[in-house]
């Protein structure tokens, strides 16, 4: 009977030790999803069968409110797309479904919110049901309508000339083909919309080919002082034929960048021209470039984890009209214009500013815009100093 009660207690034992095995890994289990769960970037809720809200991770939490478990899911999500479709899962849907909407702002944000039925837990009224993953497209959203709107840009900078050229052709070969004086004139205006036509393309060509190099810093040093020379020599004819003035004074202690030549020479060169065309006859166009320690945070923010010791500021300074403040942080946009009149007038394709930001992103650097209506505009271009930068 001793020998029985010994081997009853130890396989007691034996059992006791195995249950807490299975204890302990289970709890490993539970826990190890709990932190996965968490650690998920995405909005994550459980929904029971009652469409009540049991479970929620980090991000879900920050999105809707630390009180969001417990709520029902009609007070969460009030689309009544994914409402409809959390019905249709608790009522057998077979296969997982995604709903699109968009999350009031500012600024307004995009999810793909996608439906699946959780297996084996359909009958129990206190377990999750149902699993929601809000997956967030914004950046998605923003591109499509970037390219629709690019799209729309093209089309309606283009149509204008090529509706000029169509009609004056048309008058070439009809009304106006015997008429001399007004032969030279159409032909005049046509080969002026063409011009207008091949900047814009030139420009579209440029701006591809930027954005293509837009994640490979470039590796030369380059000095900018001989480029901005190089620009201001390229410029002459143009600030002579406006009577303008052009000043630079680099400091002797500007160090080089690291750089693409071509690519800062264009740069310099869109802004350039810019003063000079927006400036006023016979003015002055300053070009002053310096070394700083650092730079604004507008710039400095727009590369993560970017660092540089100093910096090479260039400024560039018209005595203009000036630009409203409401338009300065819309001014690199694609085709945006304060005046679209004048900027067609003056030959400008919208796209300069553009190209400028996206050649200064890919050197890690920034352009900082100040105007103020009557006194000029002032466009400072800044660039970590070579040996110093580390991406």
């Amino acid at each position: 009977m001793l020998f029985r009660s010994q081997g009853l207690a130890e396989t007691v034992a034996a059992l006791d030790r195995r249950w807490a095995r299975h204890d302990g890994a289970l709890r490993a289990a539970s826990g190890a999803n709990e932190a996965i769960l968490e650690a998920i970037p995405e909005p994550l809720i459980l929904v029971d069968r009652d469409r009540r809200v049991v479970r929620a991770n980090a991000a879900a939490r920050l999105l809707f409110g630390d009180s969001v478990a417990g709520r029902d899911l009609d007070a969460v999500l009030r689309y009544p797309d994914v409402l409809e479709a959390a019905e249709e899962y608790l009522a057998g849907a077979p296969s997982a479904a995604t709903v699109d909407i968009a999350w009031p702002g500012p600024p307004e944000r995009h999810f793909a919110v996608r439906l699946a039925r959780l297996p084996g837990t359909q009958n129990a009224d206190d377990e999750p049901a149902i699993l929601l993953v809000l997956h967030d497209v914004t950046t998605l959203k923003r591109a499509e309508r970037m390219r629709a709107d690019f799209v729309a840009n093209v089309s309606h900078e283009l149509r204008t000339p090529l509706s000029a050229l169509l009609g004056f052709t048309e008058t070439l070969q009809g009304a106006a083909r015997d008429d001399a004086p007004a032969r030279e004139r159409f032909l005049g205006i046509m080969h002026e919309q063409a011009q207008r036509m091949t900047r814009l393309v030139r420009d579209l060509l440029s701006l591809s080919r930027i954005e293509e190099l837009e994640h490979t810093p470039p590796t030369e040093r380059i000095d900018v002082a001989r480029v901005l020379g190089s620009v201001t020599d390229t410029l002459a004819l143009q600030a002579k034929a406006k009577n303008a003035t052009v000043e630079m004074d680099v400091g002797a202690d500007v160090v080089p960048v690291t750089g693409d030549g071509d690519q800062l020479a264009q740069v310099f060169q869109n802004l350039i021209d810019n003063a000079l065309k927006y400036g006023r006859p016979g003015g002055t166009v300053r070009i002053v470039g310096r070394v700083s320690a650092t730079a604004p945070l507008r710039v400095i923010g727009q590369h993560r984890g970017a660092t540089s010791t100093r910096w090479v500021s260039v400024a560039i300074a018209d005595d203009g009209e000036g630009i409203p403040r409401e338009h300065l942080p819309r001014l690199t946009e694609r085709f945006y214009r304060v005046d679209a009149a004048r900027s067609r007038q003056l030959g400008g394709t919208g796209l300069g500013l553009a190209i400028v930001k996206h050649i200064l992103n890919r050197h890690r650097g920034g352009v900082a815009i100040s105007s103020e209506p009557g006194k000029g505009s002032v466009f400072t271009v800044w660039l970590p100093a070579a040996d110093t930068a580390k991406p």
